[in-house]
């Protein structure tokens, strides 16, 4: 046991200190290259939002620095090194500004104002961004902190996603729409501080050498700053946490309901509109008009899907439909009338096998009670359409017959029943056995 915990452990291959150090406070500092960097790492995420490409959007994150000067906020908090905690405070201020500052003007020069689901996805950050702020910051600061740093950072830098977040804030404000800024911004904010709680979390455990501050009350002080900013930007991400739990927890409860009892004979549903937040279903049907009753019937089964705060309402008609819905349901009409005709198809095919046998069944039993008549001697007969193969490969549609006979006809016999049988069944292909 005592081996199994031993290979946990991360002073084995920690790096050196001094290294380390270095490595974080060479990224803090923004002027120059890693400036036009970020510039550039902003348009590309402003064209990938743009135009809802993650692949764009992805790249983006690995060319950003942001990294820097956020991890040298949380290396200057553990070691208590002020002058290093105003230089990346100071360079995590310029970089923000410039960030949202060319995201701002780009969304203003763009032609396209459309938001996508990668924009929108950046405006309602919950206590899960939290986690993966924090577990992606650990991930990082373990990493640069080891000999064995492998891909991890370009990993975290798309973990945490620090550029689209900023992206989305320039959008907000480039287009006046302060919710996108403010969802956005504060998604920014979460990834910053958990990060930098991450990176002072493990430089603590990792006995980096850190300044004694001589006042007490100033560390104090600095302490009480620090988990006052953690718990500002926590509580809030845990109500939208729990309130995002609420609204997927509605659409699911919503979607079964709809699946389950929305049926009206005589009707079909048009649309359907879940509104989660505001906790209303809206329903519009095609077809004859619904009762009351029938309305009521389905409100009154919405207590069994715990929708009994829900509002529900019920609509006919094409005419509370928009343009886009008709389309979409006209859409949904042309593929379940082409399933339709489809099955059609197949049981038609279905029908003429099936009446191909039982004309092939009725022609055997009328060929046999004939030949019975004509020849009293004959016992069974086994009678029906099959494939002939040579041994080229070669298949030809013929028809077996096989007559039992108490006593073998004559050669003569043989042809006139042959002769018989080809013109009663009317082919020229017939293959015809006698057995006795």
């Amino acid at each position: 046991m005592e081996n199994l915990f031993e290979k946990f452990r991360l002073g084995d291959e920690k790096e050196n200190i001094e290294t380390v150090v270095q490595n974080i406070v060479n990224g803090v500092v923004f002027r120059g290259t890693n400036l036009w960097i970020l510039i550039l790492a902003i348009l590309v995420a402003s064209l990938g939002l743009n135009v809802n490409s993650t692949a764009v959007i992805i790249g983006a994150m690995l060319i950003s620095p942001l990294m820097g000067p956020i991890m040298g906020i949380g290396l200057a908090m553990g070691m208590n090194d002020v002058a290093l905690l105003k230089k990346a405070a100071s360079n995590y201020v310029i970089a923000t500004v410039v960030a949202l500052s060319a995201s701002t003007v780009f969304f203003v020069l763009s032609p396209l104002n459309e938001a996508h689901s990668e924009l929108l996805a950046r405006t309602s950050p919950n206590i899960y961004d939290v986690l993966i702020a924090f577990i992606g910051g650990l991930a990082g600061i373990i990493a640069v902190s080891s000999k064995n740093k492998g891909n991890v950072i370009p990993g975290v830098a798309i973990a945490t996603a620090l550029m689209p977040p900023l992206c989305t804030a320039g959008y907000g404000l480039a287009t006046m729409q302060m919710e996108f800024f403010l969802g956005a911004f504060y998604l920014y904010i979460i990834n910053t501080v958990f990060i930098s709680l991450s990176t002072l979390l493990i430089v603590r455990l990792l006995h980096f050498p850190h300044k004694i501050f001589q006042n007490k009350k100033q560390e104090k002080l600095a302490r009480r700053i620090i988990w006052f900013v953690v718990m500002a930007t926590t509580l809030p991400s845990i109500y939208f946490g729990y309130d995002f739990i609420q609204q997927e927890r509605f659409v699911k409860n919503a979607g079964s309901f709809i699946n389950n009892e929305a049926h009206f004979e005589g009707d079909y549903l048009l649309n359907k509109k879940i509104d989660s937040r505001n906790k209303k279903i809206l329903l519009v049907f095609g077809g004859k008009e619904i009762s009351k009753q029938d309305a009521d019937r389905l409100r009154n089964t919405m207590l069994h899907y715990n929708l009994d705060k829900a509002e529900l309402e019920i609509k006919q008609g094409f005419s509370n439909l928009t343009l886009d819905e008709i389309k979409e349901s006209n859409n949904q009409f042309v593929q379940i009338n082409e399933a339709m005709a489809d099955k059609e198809i197949q049981l038609n095919k279905l029908q003429v096998t099936v009446d191909s046998i039982s004309n092939n069944q009725k022609t055997a039993q009328e060929v046999f009670a004939e030949l019975r008549v004509q020849y009293p001697l004959l016992k069974q007969a086994a009678i029906g359409p099959t494939l002939k193969m040579d041994d080229k490969q070669r298949t030809v549609a013929t028809t077996i017959v096989v007559l039992s006979f108490s006593d073998i006809p004559s050669q003569k016999e043989k042809s006139k029943i042959t002769d018989w049988l080809k013109l009663r069944m009317k082919t020229d292909s017939l293959t015809l056995i006698f057995e006795k």
